[in-house]
C-alpha cells in the first residue's frame, strides 16, 4: 500500500473522469456529483499518503517511492543489464518513478484540497457542456498531482506539459468574451518556453551519460548524486539553467514574461482561475526548487541576482498595475504575479529561511488568492459584472461574502496571525541575510538591499487590496440596473454551498498563520537533504582539496568528473558528506577562495 499510494493518488481523478462518461449528457446533477466525489476520493487518498509520509520520517529524503521499468529503466535496486529489457544494454534508464519529500507533499495536499472546492464552485456557474467541463478539470488534476510526485525528469516533463491541454480548453470554451485570445496566448507562451525546457532535460541526461553516469538516465535522485560529485561543470550548468528557466519563468510567470496571465485569469471560468492561481503557477517555482537549484547549484548562484532583480521588478510593477485596474478579477490577477515574485526571491536567496518562506508562500498564495477568485466569482454570478464603477456598498447586501473577502484580503497582504505573514517574513529574512553565514550555509548572492526593495511591494499590496475592499464593500450601495440574479438556487448573500467552499480555506489560513511549525520543519529538512546539499558537498570537496581545488575545477571544465574521484581517494572528510563533514565545512573557519564557484 505504501509503495502504491502515490500512484493511486495520481490515477484516482482519471478514474473519476472515466466514470463521467457513463451518465447521459443532460443528467447534470449526476455528473456534478460523480466529479465531486471523484475529487474527494483523491483528497482522501492524498491525506492517507501524507499520514504515511509523516509517520515514517526520512531525514528529509524522498519517501513513498515506487519505480517501474519503462525505457530500460529499472525498479529500486535492480541492475540495468539484468532488467531483461533490450534497451537496458544500451544504457537507457527512463522509468516511472514517483516519490515525495517535505516540500512536494504540501503542494500535493494543496492540489487535492483546492480541486473539489473549485469543482463545487461550478455547480451554478456552468450550464453547458457540463460533462466535458468536469472531465477536463479532473484531467488537469491528474497532471498537477503527477508533477509533484515525479522523480524522473521525463515523467516530470510529460505531466508538466499535459496541464496545458485541459486548461487551454477550459479557458477557450467556458471563458469570457476574449476567451480565444486568452487561451491562445496562454498556450503559445507556455509551450514556447517548454520546448527549451525539454532541450535542457535531454541535454542534462546526455551529459550525465557522457561524463560519469555510464547510462542515459533521467532519474532525478541519480542526477542529484552526480551533481554532488561535480559531474556538471559551471559552463554546462549555465546553459542548462537558461533552458530550464525558459519554461519555469513563463509558468511562474516572472516579469517581463507575465503578460499572458492577467488575460488568462480574467477570461477563465472561476474554477479555472482558482486552479491556475492556486496550483498551476506553482509548477514554475517548484521546477526551480526541485530541478534548477539542486542540479545546477553554481549556475543558480550565478543567476540569482538577475532573477532577484526581475522578481522585485515584477513585485513593484504589477502591484502598481493592480492599483489602477477597474476590474476586480484583473486586480487579483495582477496581485498574483506580484506575490509570486516573493517566491522567486526566497528560492534564490540560497538560504534555508528563504526556501522555507518561498515554499510556504506557494501554499499560502494558493489558498488566499484562490479564495479571492472564488468570492469574486460568487459576486459575478449575481451581478454579471466585476467593474468597480458598477459595484459598491455590497457589505449591506452580502455581509457573509464581505466577511470572507476581508479575511482573504488580510491573509493576502500578510496580516500577522494569518498564513500570509509567515511566508513573507521568512522570504525577506532569507533575502536580507543571504550574504551572511547564518544557517550553516555559505554566504549567498543577495543582501539587505534586495529585501528592502521587495518590502515596497508589501506596502503597495496592502494599498491596492484594501482599496479594492473599500470600493466593493463599503460606501453607498451601488448595483447594476438589474436586481441581483437569484436564479439557479442563488440567494442575495452566499448560499450554504458557497460558505461550505470558503470556510475550509479560511480555517486553513488561520491554522497555518497560528501554527506553521509542522510545515516549516518538513520543508527545512527536505531543503537540507534535496536542495542545498549539493552546494554544501561541492564546497566540502573544494575545501578539503585545498590547493588542488583549481585543478579539480579545471578538470570539470574539460569533462572529467575529478570531484567524484577525489571524494573516493582523498581525505576522509571528502569520502561522504555526513553531518560532521557539513559541520566542518560550514564553520567559521571555512573562507571561500577566488577559485570557488560563485
Amino acid at each position: 500500500m505504501t509503495a502504491w499510494i502515490l500512484t493511486l493518488v495520481i490515477a484516482s481523478p482519471l478514474v473519476g473522469a472515466a466514470l463521467l462518461l457513463l451518465p447521459r449528457a443532460e443528467n447534470r446533477r449526476v455528473i456534478e456529483r460523480i466529479a465531486l466525489w471523484g475529487s474527494l476520493v483523491t483528497l482522501l487518498l492524498t491525506v492517507v499518503a501524507a499520514v504515511l509520509f509523516f509517520r515514517h520520517p526520512t531525514d528529509g529524503g524522498f519517501a513513498l517511492k515506487l519505480a517501474a521499468s519503462w525505457l530500460g529503466g529499472t525498479g529500486e535496486g535492480a541492475d540495468l543489464r539484468e532488467a531483461g529489457n533490450p534497451l537496458a544494454g544500451a544504457g537507457i534508464d527512463v522509468a516511472y518513478r514517483v516519490g515525495v519529500d517535505g516540500i512536494s507533499i504540501w503542494l500535493l495536499l494543496l492540489t487535492a484540497f483546492l480541486t473539489p472546492l473549485a469543482l463545487a464552485s461550478s455547480f451554478t456557474a456552468i450550464r453547458e457542456r457540463v460533462r466535458e467541463y468536469y472531465i477536463l478539470l479532473l484531467l488537469l488534476e491528474v497532471g498537477m498531482l503527477g508533477v509533484f510526485c515525479s522523480l524522473d525528469l521525463l515523467l516530470f516533463y510529460v505531466f508538466f506539459e499535459f496541464t496545458l491541454v485541459p486548461l487551454y480548453f477550459l479557458i477557450g470554451i467556458w471563458g469570457g468574451p476574449e476567451k480565444r485570445k486568452a487561451a491562445n496566448k496562454f498556450f503559445i507562451y507556455t509551450l514556447g518556453g517548454s520546448v527549451l525546457t525539454f532541450a535542457g532535460v535531454l541535454f542534462t541526461a546526455y551529459y550525465a551519460y557522457a561524463h560519469g553516469a555510464g547510462k542515459f538516465t533521467l532519474n532525478i535522485e541519480e542526477l542529484m548524486r552526480l551533481a554532488r560529485g561535480g559531474a556538471f561543470p559551471p559552463n554546462v550548468q549555465w546553459w542548462v539553467f537558461l533552458a530550464l528557466a525558459a519554461g519555469f519563468a513563463i509558468k511562474v510567470p516572472l516579469f517581463p514574461l507575465h503578460t499572458w496571465l492577467p488575460l488568462a485569469h480574467t477570461e477563465a471560468p472561476t474554477a479555472g482561475s482558482v486552479i491556475l492561481a492556486g496550483v498551476l503557477l506553482k509548477l514554475g517555482t517548484y521546477g526551480f526548487c526541485r530541478l534548477s537549484i539542486p542540479l545546477l547549484p553554481d549556475a543558480s548562484r550565478a543567476w540569482a541576482p538577475a532573477l532577484a532583480v526581475l522578481a522585485i521588478a515584477g513585485i513593484i510593477y504589477t502591484a502598481l498595475a493592480a492599483w489602477v485596474q477597474r476590474d476586480v478579477k484583473k486586480l487579483i490577477a495582477y496581485s498574483s504575479v506580484s506575490h509570486l515574485g516573493f517566491c522567486i526571491l526566497g528560492l534564490f536567496s540560497m538560504k534555508l529561511a528563504g526556501m522555507n518562506g518561498a515554499v510556504m508562500y506557494m501554499v499560502n498564495h494558493g489558498l488566499s488568492t484562490g479564495a479571492l477568485f472564488l468570492v469574486v466569482g460568487c459576486v459575478y454570478e449575481r451581478y454579471h459584472t466585476r467593474e468597480f464603477d458598477k459595484l459598491g456598498g455590497l457589505a449591506r447586501r452580502m455581509p457573509v461574502a464581505a466577511f470572507f473577502l476581508i479575511v482573504f484580503t488580510l491573509s493576502s497582504i500578510g496580516l500577522p496571525g494569518l498564513n500570509g505573514f509567515v511566508g513573507e517574513f521568512l522570504v525577506l529574512l532569507g533575502a536580507a541575510t543571504s550574504n551572511q553565514v547564518t544557517d550553516g550555509l555559505a554566504a549567498g548572492p543577495l543582501g539587505f538591499s534586495y529585501a528592502a526593495a521587495a518590502a515596497v511591494g508589501i506596502i503597495l499590496g496592502a494599498v491596492y487590496m484594501l482599496y479594492m475592499c473599500g470600493r466593493v464593500l463599503f460606501g453607498p450601495l451601488v448595483e447594476p440596473a438589474h436586481t441581483p440574479d437569484t436564479s439557479h438556487g442563488l440567494s442575495h448573500d452566499l448560499t450554504r454551498r458557497e460558505v461550505g467552499i470558503l470556510a475550509p480555506i479560511a480555517l486553513a489560513c488561520l491554522l497555518l498563520g497560528v501554527y506553521p511549525k509542522p510545515m516549516l520543519s518538513s520543508i527545512q529538512s527536505a531543503a537540507q537533504a534535496n536542495v542545498f546539499q549539493p552546494i554544501e558537498v561541492r564546497q566540502a570537496s573544494a575545501g578539503a582539496l585545498g590547493d588542488a581545488a583549481p585543478f579539480v575545477a579545471m578538470g570539470s571544465e574539460i569533462g572529467i568528473p575529478m570531484l567524484a574521484v577525489a571524494q573516493q581517494e582523498g581525505p576522509p572528510a571528502t569520502v561522504a558528506a555526513g553531518a560532521d563533514d557539513l559541520e566542518w565545512v560550514t564553520s567559521a573557519r571555512f573562507v571561500p577562495q577566488e577559485h570557488d564557484s560563485p
